[in-house]
């Protein structure tokens, strides 16, 4: 895996705590990351989802049983 530096700014007072409680940013600001990147995918997945839910809203039952027919005809 290939690693790249990102930096952040945060008060003065910010970091002394961290360094008098012992606190490393890099697995703090790892996490966070992963944890909004995750929640953006998932946001636009449902977003994605809703969607396609709208567009489906429009097709009828047989249409839907002759597309599975279709399908399972190609295999």
């Amino acid at each position: 895996m290939e690693y790249v530096t990102v930096s952040a700014k945060i008060p003065k007072e910010l970091k002394e705590l961290m360094s008098k409680y012992g606190i490393k940013p890099g697995p703090i600001i790892r996490e966070a990351i992963e944890r909004e990147v995750r929640r953006r995918i998932l946001e636009e997945a449902e977003e994605k989802l809703r969607k396609l839910s709208e567009k489906l809203k429009n097709i009828g039952d047989e249409e839907i049983a002759e597309l599975i027919r279709e399908e399972r005809d190609l295999k």
